[in-house]
């Protein structure tokens, strides 16, 4: 992936991926396109926000911007549209609309078997740029809640990635330095988030 920060891992070099493995002292997780298949669902969830505020949202100008946080995405939107949106309502409509389908939500199997291996061996946490409501709605829909020391999401911090604060509160609550940190990641804003942290990065785009 060319969006990769320098020194991520973006090819499945199974020698460096062990290696890394191996010498991490903490693994952290985005959750949405690196552990669950949840693209698509925001996708979904977002054009119907935007209907019912009588504004059209195409796919593919959201699978170009996925893995934004909320507020992220509605000042990209504004600004490229000349709008202003109804925040709280149109939150709300994407968050009912994400729930209703949330059953529907299933891991990304080559990542979240990582995670499985590691349980109990190695602290994890998953650090997702998400609402904690949805966040951890969509990992217990996947299974994969309970594998996890601690879940930090975007009301844990004060900004968004690229801003590291989603890693560095991870790190912290796991009690590992950020250097001993390995993260797992879908998004160029979220690699370069880990890089802003100074934590090792995986780009699982390479691997799944």
């Amino acid at each position: 992936m060319s969006d990769s920060p320098e020194g991520a891992l973006s090819s499945p070099d199974t020698g460096k991926f062990e290696a890394l493995l191996h010498s991490a002292r903490a693994l952290i997780f985005d959750c949405d396109g690196t552990l669950v298949k949840t693209p698509d669902l925001y996708g979904k969830g977002w054009r119907k926000a935007f209907r019912n505020a009588g504004l059209d949202m195409e796919l593919a100008w959201y699978h170009l911007r996925a893995g934004m946080s909320e507020h992220v995405l509605m000042d990209a939107y504004e600004q490229e549209h000349n709008v202003k949106l109804d925040r709280e309502r149109t939150v709300q409509d994407l968050r009912t609309a994400l729930l209703q389908d949330m059953p529907s939500v299933r891991e990304i199997r080559e990542i979240a078997s990582v995670a499985r291996r590691f349980h109990g061996l190695k602290p994890m946490a998953v650090a997702s740029g998400g609402p904690r409501e949805i966040v951890r709605a969509s990992l217990d829909a996947a299974g994969l809640l309970q594998l996890f020391d601690t879940v930090v999401t975007i009301d844990d911090v004060n900004n968004a990635k690229p801003a590291p604060d989603l890693f560095l509160e991870a790190a912290e609550r796991l009690g590992v330095a950020t250097r001993f940190c390995l993260v797992f990641e879908d998004s160029p804003q979220g690699l370069q988030a880990a890089g802003n942290a100074g934590m090792s990065v995986i780009d699982v785009n390479g691997l799944i």
